[in-house]
């Protein structure tokens, strides 16, 4: 099987974990790096003995020996660095947030459709294994019927410009609070019957803090809280109706314990070996583009859009516009 010729859009921190990832991957060769900076490209690309290095994304996008591009840019630029990359031919995995509103999302997944090209959302935990291993452990009924659940990410991150900018779509949502919404959504799915929510604002104007409540059929419940400002223990915990589980980490499942009606430990679940846990959405694009398909199964495109329309709603609650939208 010829090995998939990768490019990265972006070299900040994740660019960085994702580059020493395909390294390990004898299955992949990340062929290039792209920055608006041709220095920063360089030293990028030296650093991982990347074979060449773009001083402007578009030159990425035109170099016809490159079939996925990564996007690793910040959340206001996804949208048009990931339509640069379908106009040029390119399979795209883009980093999440996917997009900065349903809006952006959707004319992304449209075009990759249009194009015949495959576009996938880089929510590495859909891609993992313990993903399928936590939809088995509910799926066989050890904890009866899941109706509520808990979850919280929030890492000491406000110092970091990105994050608490508008004109780069800052905030906790976009950045940490989508996981939690994604938990949520793999746990009891997309039809939502109600959304409530709070949020304490930084001095630029973004969400610092979130908490989010949603409903759904059958009277299930998510409560899920996210923050740029203290650290939590990241935990996932979903209640049944003969027991409950605990998730250890919703951004990067490493371990899932059960629990009995007595709330005895009757069954735990540890994460297996990773590279990084990135490696697992870089096979899954390889397969998808093998295939033909237009998404991913583990993210598919009706799961990507459903989370930003529930992103679109609760900044609309917050009365959170961003200055680049209409």
């Amino acid at each position: 099987m010829e090995a998939l010729k990768i490019g990265i859009m972006g070299t900040g921190r994740i660019a960085s974990v994702l580059a020493n990832t395909m390294l390990q991957m004898p299955q992949v060769v990340l062929m290039g790096a792209a920055s608006r900076s041709l220095e920063k490209a360089e030293e990028f690309a030296a650093r991982f003995s990347i074979e060449r290095a773009y001083g402007s994304y578009e030159e990425l996008a035109k170099d016809p020996d490159i079939q996925l591009i990564y996007i690793a840019t910040p959340h206001s630029e996804h949208c048009s660095n990931a339509k640069l990359c379908l106009e040029n031919g390119k399979h795209v995995l883009c980093e999440k947030a996917f997009a900065a509103n349903y809006a952006q999302a959707k004319e992304m997944t449209d075009l990759a459709e249009e194009k015949n090209l495959m576009i996938t959302e880089a929510m590495w935990v859909r891609y993992m294994p313990m993903a399928k291993t936590l939809k088995e452990v509910l799926n066989s009924g050890i904890i009866g019927e899941p109706m509520t659940l808990t979850a919280n990410l929030c890492y000491l991150v406000s110092d970091k410009p990105r994050l608490v900018k508008p004109e780069l779509a800052g905030g906790a949502l976009l950045d940490v609070g989508v996981y939690t919404l994604n938990f949520a959504s793999i746990v009891f799915g997309d039809e939502i019957t109600d959304i409530q929510s709070s949020v304490i604002k930084t001095d630029s104007g973004v969400d610092a803090q979130n908490s989010i409540t949603l409903c759904y059929p059958g009277g299930k419940m998510a409560i899920l809280n996210s923050s740029l400002q203290v650290l939590s223990d990241r935990m996932g915990i979903i209640y049944g109706t003969k027991g409950y589980l605990v998730v250890e980490n919703v951004n990067n499942f490493e371990s899932i314990h059960v629990y009995n009606t007595d709330r005895e430990l009757i069954e735990t679940h540890i994460r297996p070996e990773q590279i990084s846990g990135y490696e697992y959405q870089i096979e899954a694009s390889g397969e998808a583009i093998r295939n033909g398909w237009t998404e991913c199964p583990q993210m598919p495109h009706k799961a990507t859009l459903d989370v930003m329309k529930v992103m679109d709603e609760l900044r609309r609650q917050w009365g959170i516009r961003y200055p680049f939208e209409a």
